[in-house]
C-alpha cells in the first residue's frame, strides 16, 4: 500500500501499529517512491559473521585434497570431451 510522506508523519502512532501487524507500506514523496516502512524480521538464522574458530574447525574436518588424484580427474575428463585450449576466436592466423 502506498502512503505520501506526510501521512506518514501525521498518523505516525497508526501507521507503526499496522507494520506491527504486518502490513508493508511504500512511502512516496511527490508520487515517488522513496521507502519501504516493513515488519522488522528477527531470527531468520543466518549469521554475517562466522567466528575465525569456527571455519577452521570446519575446514579441518574436510578431506585434504590430492593432488595425483586430481590431475587424474582431469586427464579422465580430457580424454572423455577433449581438452580445454583455450584459443582467441577472433585470431585469424589459427582459423
Amino acid at each position: 500500500m502506498e502512503i505520501r510522506q506526510s501521512e506518514l508523519c501525521n498518523d505516525n502512532a497508526a501507521i507503526m501499529r499496522r507494520v506491527a501487524e504486518g502490513e508493508s507500506f511504500v512511502v512516496t514523496v511527490n508520487g515517488r517512491p522513496v521507502a519501504d516502512v516493513v515488519p522488522h524480521q528477527r531470527g531468520t538464522g543466518r549469521r554475517r559473521f562466522v567466528p575465525v574458530a569456527e571455519l577452521a574447525e570446519v575446514f579441518a574436518a574436510e578431506p585434504v585434497p590430492d593432488p595425483a588424484a586430481w590431475r587424474a580427474d582431469l586427464a579422465a575428463a580430457d580424454d572423455a570431451f577433449g581438452p580445454d585450449d583455450l584459443a582467441d576466436p577472433f585470431d585469424r592466423e589459427r582459423r
